[in-house]
């Protein structure tokens, strides 16, 4: 009977759901480049913006969600809070376009 009881112990620990953790992703600036020009991410995730250029940078998405300043050689993180497909440039340089897709 003893060994029942242990087995069955270990088949609730086994069972168990251990949470997922979130990913940090780096996207970089660099020579009025966004790279990578597509990420995808979960909801969760933290998004460190690198700026490699000797010129203020922003992400700034099209839709609102976010508007991160990165002033030169510098850098700044941004927690990702809902679902959905985000495109984003910087507004001093509009041709540096990205996308951002987040999952749930």
């Amino acid at each position: 009977m003893r060994l029942g009881r242990l087995s069955s112990i270990a088949l609730v620990f086994a069972t168990t759901a251990v949470p997922a953790h979130a990913a940090t992703i780096e996207i970089t600036m660099q020579n009025l480049v966004i790279s990578p020009a597509e990420v995808s991410a979960k909801v969760g995730d933290t998004i460190q913006w690198i700026n490699k250029d000797v010129f203020a940078h922003t992400a700034t998405a099209r839709n609102g969600d976010f508007d991160v300043n990165l002033p030169p050689n510098k850098s700044a993180t941004s927690v990702l809070k809902k679902a959905g497909t985000v495109d984003y440039y910087c507004r001093y340089h509009p041709n540096m376009k990205a996308t951002l897709k987040v999952a749930p």
